[in-house]
């Protein structure tokens, strides 16, 4: 497969891979990373990996100018495709003018394909996209799995097709997963192993979640209302450590209680107080391992006012006390 991608107006090639079809377990991985800071250019990094079958990128950008990226895929490939965007002007139901961000994903099937996308200037882009052959597609996930049963009959025909027919939210564990595959710092075969083991996961999510959309109530609910529910998904993960109240959170996002809810449970697959205890337990672990805080400081680093309510909460979500992980 030939994969290749530049900035309209620029003479270089932000990269060009031309890997092979097959799949090698033997096949090492190849690193790269790359930067420009050039008008009207304000960020890009780019982070590349690569293996006989697999390309993988997570790029962050922002322009201080209207931009367009190129982009041509030659042969058959599956595509994961994950874009998270911060700082978009929006106009609220008081015509009040405010900053949002957002994120999406969806899986697709690109029988060599040349395109490009438009990006906004001002808005801060970050874009992470896994490229499979359809013999390492394969080679993850069985072509005769339940499911992607109707994804592989397109396959079959050769149509440019996505697995689902909407774009969907990116969830926390996705996140986690991509975060995950860009900050891994293992080298050489286990690398290898941890990429793909992270693929097939970040896989995983995207199918259940897919499949999830397809049976619950996500499908009430109108784009407005779906990026009201994605915009108090992100105030809870920038106040965490203080959340606001469901009466407060549903005023914030023009939401009745009720159907924030019900909407943040279909499209998170969490309650509103299970996101915000992960969150807390998530960054108490950070603190006590890789912070090296006392379990005292960390408990009020996390919201929580008596340790022994953290202890007590850390106990339940990880099966340990704090203490204990610190020994």
């Amino acid at each position: 497969m030939h994969i290749k991608s530049k900035i309209e107006g620029f003479e270089d090639w932000l990269f060009i891979e031309e890997l092979p079809d097959t799949f090698n377990a033997n096949t090492p991985l190849a690193e790269k990373r790359m930067t420009i800071k050039r008008p009207p250019v304000q960020e890009f990094s780019n982070y590349m990996l690569s293996s006989g079958g697999m390309f993988l990128m997570h790029a962050k950008m922002q322009f201080d100018e209207q931009a367009t990226i190129l982009f041509e895929i030659e042969g058959e490939t599956i595509n994961s495709q994950f874009i998270f965007y911060e700082n978009v002007p929006v106009t609220d139901d008081k015509d009040s003018k405010k900053m949002r961000g957002g994120a999406r994903h969806n899986i697709r099937y690109i029988p060599s394909l040349s395109g490009k996308y438009e990006l906004t200037k001002g808005v801060s882009y970050s874009y992470f996209l896994v490229v499979l052959s359809k013999e390492y597609y394969f080679h993850l996930i069985n072509k005769d799995s339940i499911l992607h049963a109707d994804f592989v009959e397109e396959i079959k025909n050769g149509k440019y097709t996505s697995i689902s027919a909407k774009d969907l939210l990116v969830s926390h564990e996705m996140r986690q997963i991509i975060n995950d595959i860009v900050e891994c710092r293992k080298t050489g075969e286990i690398k290898r192993l941890f990429t793909e083991a992270k693929i097939l996961e970040l896989l995983m999510l995207q199918m259940e979640q897919i499949q999830n959309d397809q049976l619950n109530e996500t499908n009430t609910f109108t784009p407005v209302e779906q990026e009201k529910v994605e915009y108090a998904r992100d105030l809870l993960d920038e106040q965490f450590v203080n959340p606001p109240v469901l009466p407060v959170l549903s005023r914030l996002v023009g939401l009745n209680e009720f159907k924030l809810k019900r909407g943040f449970k279909a499209y998170f697959g969490t309650t509103i107080y299970g996101y915000v205890t992960r969150l807390k337990m998530e960054h108490a672990r950070h603190l006590l391992i890789d912070k090296k805080l006392t379990v005292r400081e960390v408990t009020y680093e996390v919201g929580f006012k008596h340790q022994s309510h953290l202890s007590e909460a850390f106990k339940k979500y990880y099966g340990i006390l704090p203490s204990e992980i610190k020994q």
